[in-house]
């Protein structure tokens, strides 16, 4: 078996935010979704499990953060071209999610924007050409 990465995130309405992650290109596997979680698969390897608050909490011993209100963590996702580092920011934003809560960077080799899904966690759509990265 190929090891595997779940990123488990609280979310306020399953609907909402199942919307957000369609919309960036995952699908939904039904196996592992239903009233409290929505299992969103990115790739073979990496899948955001959307569960709500209260479900959430039944597998922390501490009070569950607020996306909205400060950060605890940054996901990055690389993507194969600016052109859709563009789309999937666009894609968000047009979900519910928030495009480009700062500013974008670019420095020629790596494009770098972020957006935010409808639970304020915030997600870095990347794009670099490791070919033409300067050398150090």
């Amino acid at each position: 078996m190929s090891k595997m990465i779940f990123v488990n995130l609280p979310v306020a309405d399953i609907g909402a935010a199942t919307r957000v992650y369609e919309a960036i290109g995952c699908r939904q596997n039904p196996d592992f979704s239903d009233h409290q979680s929505s299992s969103m698969v990115w790739s073979e390897t990496i899948t955001f499990q959307l569960l709500t608050r209260d479900y959430f909490a039944t597998f922390v011993s501490k009070p569950v953060a607020d996306a909205q209100a400060g950060a605890q963590v940054l996901l990055a996702l690389t993507l194969a071209s600016r052109a859709e580092v563009d789309a999937t920011v666009a894609a968000a934003a047009a979900a519910g999610g928030k495009a480009d809560p700062r500013p974008a960077t670019d420095l020629g080799w790596l494009y770098n924007r972020a957006f935010e899904d409808a639970d304020g966690h915030t997600f870095e759509a990347v794009f670099a050409d490791m070919t033409a990265m300067p050398a150090v």
